[in-house]
This record gives C-alpha cells, sequence and structure tokens, in this order.
C-alpha cells in the first residue's frame, strides 16, 4: 500500500552515514513505508541531534510528539522530527523513558524545542531535564492529570464552568447525567431478543426468500400472533324488531304476553292522546290579516 504522505525520494547511504556518526548511541534503525526511523540512547539524544544537524544536514526540527505504550516497562516515547532542507529528506527519531525518567533537553540545538517539549510534558507527563521553562501550555492552570494518557478518562475528572452566583469559574467534579458507559452494542442485524417489524417476511413464511434477522418465535407462532392481534367481528343486532328488547330471548316473550288486565302493548308511535284526535277532526281556520295601526299624534 502505497504511503497518504507526499513521496520523498530515499536518501542513499543514509544507513552508513548514522552509523558512522552516532555510533553505539543509535539501538536501531527501521526503513519503512518510505521512512526511515532511528532509536537513540535517552542519555545521549542531545548530542545525537547536535551530529544530526552539523554533519548529516538535517537542519530543523519539525514537531516533537509523545506516545503512550502502558504495557511496556518505559510507556512513553519522544519522537523527533527532523527535516534536512539541502537534502529534502526527513527523519524520525525515537527516545523511550517512564514516568519518573526525565529525558535531557534539545532546547540548547533548537530554541524551538522549549514550547513542543511543553506540550509533550503537559499531555503525556514526560519530563525534560533543562528545559528552562517546563509549564502547562494547552491545559489550564491547577489541572490533573495528562490527557493523552492511554488510562486517562475520557470525560476527564473535574470541569469548568461559569458560575452566575460567583461571578467567576468555577471548577466542580465531573457529573454526568446518564450513564454512557452502558450501552448496548447489539446490532439489530445480528440478533436481537426482540421481534423488529417486517422480521416475519424475511424467511420461513413463504412470503420472501433469504434467512433475514434470526427472530426467537417461528412462523407459524409469528402467524397465531398476527391473528390474534386481528379485530373481532362486529356484534350483530338484538333490536331490529318491536319484540326484540336486547335483553335475552326471555325477555322478548315475555315482553310480547298481553298484560293482567287483558291490554295489549300498543306501539308508541300508534297510541293518540284526546287532544291529538281532536285537533286531527277540526279542521283549522284561515288566519285573518293584522289591521294595520294608526300612529300616535296625528296624521305623518
Amino acid at each position: 500500500m502505497a504511503s497518504p504522505a507526499p513521496l520523498i525520494a530515499p536518501r542513499e547511504g543514509l544507513a552508513e552515514a548514522l552509523k558512522k556518526a552516532l555510533g553505539q548511541d543509535m539501538i536501531a534503525h527501521v526503513f519503512a513505508v518510505g521512512e526511515d526511523s532511528i532509536t537513540v540512547r535517552r542519555d545521549a539524544i542531545a548530542g545525537v541531534m547536535v551530529q544530526l544537524r552539523d554533519v548529516l544536514e538535517y537542519q530543523q526540527l519539525m514537531e516533537i510528539a509523545g506516545v503512550d505504550y502502558p504495557d511496556r516497562p518505559e510507556r512513553f516515547e519522544v519522537v523527533y522530527h527532523l527535516l534536512s532542507v539541502t537534502k529534502n529528506h526527513r527523519l524520525r527519531v525515537r527516545v523511550s523513558t517512564d514516568e519518573a525518567t526525565p529525558v535531557p533537553t534539545i532546547v540548547p540545538v533548537w530554541p524551538v524545542a522549549g514550547w513542543l517539549e511543553r506540550e509533550v510534558f503537559d499531555m503525556y507527563g514526560v519530563l525534560f531535564s533543562g528545559n528552562p521553562d517546563l509549564r502547562r501550555i494547552l491545559t489550564d492552570y491547577g489541572f490533573q492529570g495528562h490527557p493523552q494518557r492511554k488510562d486517562f478518562p475520557l470525560t476527564g475528572y473535574i470541569e469548568l464552568r461559569y458560575s452566575e452566583e460567583d461571578k467567576r469559574v468555577v471548577y466542580e467534579p465531573v457529573r454526568l447525567a446518564q450513564d454512557f458507559r452502558n450501552f448496548d452494542f447489539m446490532s439489530p442485524w445480528e440478533g436481537a431478543d426482540y421481534i423488529l417489524p417486517g422480521d416475519e417476511k424475511a424467511g420461513g413464511t413463504g412470503e420472501a426468500p433469504g434467512k433475514g434477522a434470526p427472530s426467537p418465535m417461528t412462523a407459524e407462532a409469528v402467524k397465531k400472533a398476527d391473528e390474534a392481534k386481528a379485530s373481532p367481528p362486529p356484534t350483530p343486532k338484538t333490536t331490529d324488531k318491536a319484540a326484540q328488547t336486547g335483553a335475552g330471548t326471555k325477555a322478548n316473550a315475555k315482553a310480547a304476553k298481553a298484560s293482567p288486565d287483558g291490554a295489549k302493548a300498543t306501539a308508541a308511535s300508534k297510541a293518540k292522546t284526546p287532544a291529538t284526535a281532536k285537533a286531527e277532526k277540526t279542521p283549522a281556520k284561515p288566519k285573518a290579516p293584522a289591521k294595520p295601526r294608526k300612529p300616535k299624534g296625528g296624521d305623518a
């Protein structure tokens, strides 16, 4: 696989030149992905940088980075990136250390290293002996811990905010509104304990080919569940006729019988009061038109 970085032509004879210039101070030299990396002794880093600058013509210090390997006895690596302007070549220099052992500073070789070493100290906690101003450079004053360490929690330990009551910035312990660490990593495509909509059509029912997501219910069980969820048939009416009371067969039979005094049930719509019968027999007389009223106080 080609390197995503811009291609740099390899420097011929670099391995022999490094061995001659550094000698026993160089522990290893690796050429991989078109890049040269060397590992040197920690105590000799300042002298190695002088040799690389003056003899091998690596004039510029581009970056100092830190790497954390918690499983190693010396868990930290300090990585220096050098650039040769005249040779158009880059070189990576590595030294290893732990939490308590300092790395000699290279500020006398490249003054810009002062800021870069402070950044590695702030993020990883690596100490640099001889640095004239080894303070935190990215985190706030009073910050505890080193954020780039692998064992540093993502949420940190404390948080700061502006308090309207105190009219200043205050520090408080981290309080999570909910537990972000308890997350269900079960994907529905890998199989879940519940039935997702459409699983019954994925396979086994004859409706569509394919295996689909695994389901704890069989095809027959899914069909029975669908039938059980269907709406019940409509209830027939029981009072379509006058004899039907809606209270059942016995109540209907009792309502059809005559009353004890011999009278029979008469439909309410057919029963008429005496006033209603008289009004139907008497024809309605037309009403005379009302006479106009004269206004008071004489003629208009």
